[in-house]
């Protein structure tokens, strides 16, 4: 007998009363579109899709699957990789893509106030008029601000900036039991009581529902350069990485890029790179309030390069230039699934082990001969595996890629690593977490999530099994 409750003629009436027919979808077409994320999951249809449009409805939706046990997996816009976003025991999908509106962008406080819906690369329009920047930037910047809550994702600016937990201040959050809490604000400071906020993000859902954000904004550098810098052998690129770091040089971005990854942006975007012809790429961009300042750390970035292996150091200096390397970086997820079926594995190691843990990836790759292409934030030791499944059978290759995922998370801890940089462990990666954290905290885990959600109705099955 199943421990939830089911969505009833009376309850789909009950939905309607709270967000209208409209925001209830029931149709073939929407159960199907909110039955998976982009992992490899086989999809988990829900009973029933919500669209509320404000934290009041959502509190009403909670409060009714609270009392009727109804589990809800709460969704941004699917584009999550360890099926965080899968209505594992069906129930109610509650889909934040109406909620989508940004509130305030105050100028004087630096903050953004935003719904969870809205997207990453409109925050990032919106700030960047103003002359303000917003750092996290992940790659799917169709990302919504509250997926990147939920799995604490960081993106190319990490190096620099952090992760999205160093900018989120405040939040307006839904528990399972529909009661609405304010955690933080706009104040800088703040030594209250137990740190509720820090727990909410980054617990991919499982929680509380974020209904509204306060994000912390910095003021934009006036100056930007972007150097590409292929590499005779992919040990000089990644041992450039950490000597770049010590010659006091920050980078805004640091990106390893095998050349796999660079001939399959050339064919998705249908242009060329300034180089394509060797195994290993660094992509470094360097920002500043003085054009010299720029100048100079270009200049130490390429006699650290040159000196490791580097062939030339190609400068983007000009925003179209820069914002069309970028876009070949940042592709390359795209890019990949156009042409394979492909997994991703990504792992987040110390700076210095990345030369281990790519060298590890390709003993993988010839071990079980499954092509592994390894891109990544370099800067932050985060490195993104791909697992292409090619031309081998596809039930041959799933076989292997629970073995190779194995490998390189062990790989990954073995270094001192952790199981996950920014992706979560949702369904998919779940068996890894006592791996990384032991069974003391896995317990103390799930006593938080029975401390928030006793009958365990949201986003059950994710993280950890209760």
């Amino acid at each position: 007998m199943s421990r939830y409750g089911r969505v009833t003629p009376e309850i789909r009436s009950r939905l309607v009363e709270i967000v209208g027919r409209d925001d209830l979808l029931d149709d073939e077409e929407s159960l199907q579109r909110h039955s998976h994320d982009e992992s490899l999951m086989p999809p988990h249809l829900p009973e029933v899709v919500v669209r509320p449009s404000s934290s009041e409805e959502v509190s009403k939706i909670m409060r009714l699957a609270y009392e009727e046990r109804i589990p809800v997996t709460p969704q941004g816009s699917r584009t999550g990789l360890s099926g965080g976003a899968h209505p594992i025991h069906g129930g109610i999908a509650l889909t934040l893509e109406g909620m989508n509106r940004m509130i305030e962008i105050d100028e004087e406080n630096l903050m953004a106030v935003v719904e969870p819906g809205v997207l990453i690369m409109d925050l990032h329009q919106e700030t960047e008029k103003r002359g303000l920047l917003y750092p996290p930037d992940p790659g799917q910047e169709s990302g919504t601000i509250g997926g990147n809550i939920s799995t604490n994702a960081g993106g190319v600016r990490g190096m620099k900036y952090g992760v999205t937990r160093d900018y989120v201040n405040g939040l307006e959050a839904v528990l399972p039991s529909g009661e609405i809490i304010t955690l933080g604000g706009k104040t800088v400071k703040n030594s209250t009581g137990y740190e509720l906020l820090d727990l909410i993000i980054g617990s991919e859902g499982t929680l509380a529902i974020v209904t509204q954000a306060t994000l912390r904004l910095l003021p934009k550098p006036l100056y930007t350069a972007l150097a590409y810098i292929p590499f005779k052998d992919v040990r000089g690129a990644t041992r450039s990485v950490s000597e770049i770091v010590r010659r006091r040089v920050m980078p805004y971005a640091l990106e390893y890029i095998g050349q796999h990854a660079v001939l399959t942006a050339e064919r998705y975007l249908g242009r060329s790179l300034p180089d394509h012809d060797h195994p290993a790429y660094l992509m470094v961009g360097v920002e500043g309030n003085r054009e010299e300042d720029v100048e100079r750390d270009l200049e130490t970035v390429g006699e650290i390069c040159m000196e490791r292996g580097g062939v030339e150091v190609y400068v983007a200096d000009t925003q179209t230039r820069q914002r069309q390397l970028w876009e070949a970086r940042k592709c390359l997820f795209d890019a990949y699934k156009a042409f394979w079926e492909i997994d991703e594995v990504d792992v987040c190691v110390p700076r210095s082990r990345i030369p281990d843990y790519i060298e590890g990836a390709e003993k993988v790759m010839e071990s079980q001969g499954v092509l592994i292409s390894n891109i990544g934030h370099a800067g932050d030791g985060n490195v993104h595996s791909i697992i292409l499944r090619g031309e081998l059978e596809r039930d041959r290759w799933l076989q292997l890629l629970e073995r190779i995922t194995d490998r390189l998370i062990e790989i990954g801890l073995s270094l001192g690593g952790t199981v996950s940089g920014e992706h979560g462990l949702g369904y998919t990666k779940k068996k890894y977490l006592p791996y990384k954290v032991g069974k003391a905290q896995v317990e103390l885990m799930k006593a938080i999530k029975r401390a928030f959600d006793p009958y365990n109705i949201l986003n059950p099955g994710k993280v950890f099994d209760l």
